[in-house]
């Protein structure tokens, strides 16, 4: 059982909206306290955000709250419920089966964020599972949400990863662990689903009432379908840009179900995710995928699609379900947002490309057709994604050798270069370089290096391996020769077998 007396920390000053204002949206409960708990991974920076005393972080108090032994002064732990579409199929009820939110605070830049665990014990919501994570996949969200702020994606990040000192049961034993997860919220797609589908109306209104408050507070005194409508345009607004900002640096996440879409527009659930290498659209490196339903380039079909899921839950806030023409009007109302998800992609996404092949405006009516044709040429000769945007950036300054090594076909390349080179027009090349060293990283968490980083913390309990590749991902636009080896890609034949899990 878990320590909640008088000694416990006062670690974080908490302000429990979601316990205060949506009593029946949740379960009350404790984490499962473990038997030998040591620190793996403490972020600092963001702990110091959230309003802890560097005295605290640089020592061992706080190894017993982020392990679930203690439960700090002002927590209210609670598993939240939420249903969920996987792929493709609706499962009622999943909610958080090995996860608690503990509180919220507001962080020193006036931000309120939600502090949760994840692997901290079986919930109501278990469904048979164990509760428990391993420190493969924890240290995993760690190293892709760090990645994932520094490169400025908007993401859930880890404060702490603390090894438990027992096994989990997986494939094969492993020693497990328990992640600190801090969140804009952990609302998500799947949260509204569940209380939609059993005809909950007065629950789920709160619930969203609650989201647009939290996220969205301009609507907050809106009529009652601008507010709900104009949910899901934000939330279809959020989407675009953060899956544009996905497939602009290669990222695969992997399970994109209702219940990992969350309604902050933040990346949220690192389990199979991945990164390309060799540029190939169809990409699925999920071993649960099997259809490729979330390959890399289905993305952003699959946010649309999981934006008319959330949308079907609105409709009984706007219109009586009884109200057959009323009901007709709250759908086409609804289905606006859902018509202009591929036109706020599409826009998200050619901005971000116009970056970086380095174009400054946005009025270039062939920039679409040069980065279509860009992308051809590195599926067709299997060029890595990340080296050919970053070396495009010294052909800019004039250094077109490291680029043109990447190709095997170098006079396509050549004229696709004479294009590009009449689109940038006159300017100063070295600051169109600068601004595209930018936006096009040098770094991304490589997965067969990811791989060997778990690998040994987690087979050989050694950390080393860990914190080097850490460093390295903080700092995702900048070259040096100290972290050069995290820049190369695998051999083809490793990327060909690689595979994800998700971890549960």
């Amino acid at each position: 059982m878990t320590l909640d007396d008088e000694s416990a920390p006062k670690a974080f000053a908490f302000d429990n909206t979601y316990a205060r204002e949506l009593a029946g949206t949740y379960v009350p409960w404790k984490p499962v306290a473990v038997p030998n708990p040591r620190l793996l991974f403490l972020n600092r920076e963001l702990g110091l955000e959230l309003g802890l005393d560097a005295e605290s972080l640089d020592g061992d108090a706080l190894v017993p709250l982020f392990a679930g032994n203690v439960v700090p002064e002002g927590a209210e732990p609670l598993a939240q419920a939420y249903a969920g579409h996987q792929f493709g199929m609706f499962s009622p009820q999943l909610g958080d089966g090995r996860a608690l939110l503990l509180g919220e605070v507001v962080d020193r830049f006036g931000r309120r964020r939600d502090i949760a665990f994840k692997g901290s014990g079986r919930t109501p919501f278990a469904r048979g599972g164990d509760g428990k994570a391993a420190v493969g996949p924890m240290l995993r969200e760690a190293l892709i949400g760090e990645w994932m702020h520094a490169a400025g994606i908007p993401s859930t990040r880890a404060l702490a990863v603390v090894a438990t000192g027992e096994p989990v049961y997986r494939e094969e034993p492993l020693p497990g662990a328990v992640l600190t997860r801090v969140a804009s919220s952990h609302l998500r797609v799947g949260t509204l689903q569940f209380f939609a589908a059993r005809g909950e109306r007065d629950v789920l209104r709160r619930l969203v009432d609650y989201a647009i408050a939290r996220h969205d507070p301009q609507l907050a005194d809106a009529p009652e379908a601008e507010r709900y409508v104009g949910l899901l345009h934000a939330v279809a607004v959020r989407q675009a840009r953060l899956v544009a900002q996905w497939m602009n640096v290669g990222f695969i996440h992997g399970v994109m179900n209702t219940d990992n879409m969350t309604l902050s527009g933040e990346t949220i659930d690192y389990g199979p995710c991945a990164f390309l290498e060799a540029y190939d659209p169809a990409t699925v490196f999920s071993s649960i995928d099997e259809g490729g339903r979330y390959a890399y380039e289905n993305q952003p079909s699959i946010a649309r699609w999981n934006l008319a899921r959330l949308a079907e839950t609105l409709v009984m806030l706007i219109a009586d379900p009884d109200d057959e023409a009323a009901v007709k009007q709250a759908v086409a109302r609804l289905t606006e947002p859902i018509d202009a998800f591929p036109r706020l992609y599409e826009a998200a996404w050619r901005e971000g490309q116009r970056a970086k092949l380095g174009l400054l405006s946005s009025e270039h009516a062939d920039a679409a057709a040069l980065a279509d044709d860009w992308l051809a040429l590195l599926q067709a000769q299997r060029v890595d994604f990340t080296l050919a945007w970053r070396r495009l950036a010294d052909a800019a300054e004039g250094d077109e050798a490291p680029l043109r090594a990447l190709f095997g076909d170098r006079a396509v390349l050549d004229a696709w270069i004479v294009r590009w080179r009449e689109l940038c027009g006159p300017g100063n090349d070295v600051e169109r370089a600068q601004r595209m060293r930018c936006v096009n990283p040098w770094l991304i968490p490589r997965n067969h290096r990811v791989e060997e980083a778990l690998s040994a913390a987690s087979r050989n309990d050694d950390l080393a391996v860990f914190d080097d590749l850490l460093a390295a991902l903080r700092k995702p636009f900048d070259e040096s020769m100290a972290a050069a080896r995290y820049a190369q890609p695998a051999p083809p034949e490793t990327t060909a077998a690689y595979r994800t899990f998700c971890g549960t």
